[in-house]
């Protein structure tokens, strides 16, 4: 009886019209259109730390591919007090991560994608100052991480519309 419902339940989803998005593998349409991606320099450590982020994800190596598209991010970084304590002093901080970025065809200089992406952490503001910073440096690196992955996401999804 499971048997036969699952076989049901797999003939059905082949007829729905779902694909894996990485068909192919390294040598899919979307993989392939990955790593044709140049990402423009972005400016601040922020900057440096997405760059190769997004780097890291869209497959670049260092192989000599020729870019067929340009990925232009501009960032928002921001560290704000919050929680006052009784003494005036700051006890949790939130820091946020806002990218807002094009791809960019350049053989026609057309945009495909316009789109932003962010994500937020708290930080616990502790007595000493050395692991406020280091809570900071790490929650930085976490959410250019993060924000990394929802661009590469989303420019998959873009690619793959280009290829169909």
């Amino acid at each position: 009886m499971r048997f036969a419902l699952l076989l049901l339940l797999a003939t059905a989803l082949s007829g729905c019209g779902l694909q894996p998005m990485y068909a192919g593998g390294s040598n899919g349409a979307v993989a392939r259109g990955l790593a044709a991606v140049e990402v423009a320099p972005i400016k601040g450590r922020a900057g440096w730390l997405m760059r190769n982020e997004l780097r890291d994800r869209l497959g670049q190596s260092g192989a000599d591919v020729s870019p067929r598209y340009r990925l232009d991010v501009v960032l928002d970084d921001k560290l704000e007090g919050l929680g006052l304590l009784t003494d005036d002093t700051i006890g949790r901080e939130r820091r946020t991560l806002r990218a807002r970025y094009q791809l960019v065809d350049t053989a026609s200089d057309e945009v495909l994608l316009d789109a932003t992406a962010g994500s937020d952490a708290g930080i616990d503001v502790v007595s000493s100052e050395y692991a406020t910073i280091a809570a900071e440096q790490t929650a930085l690196e976490n959410l250019a991480r993060e924000v990394a992955d929802r661009i590469v996401t989303r420019l998959s999804l873009t690619l793959r519309k280009q290829d169909s």
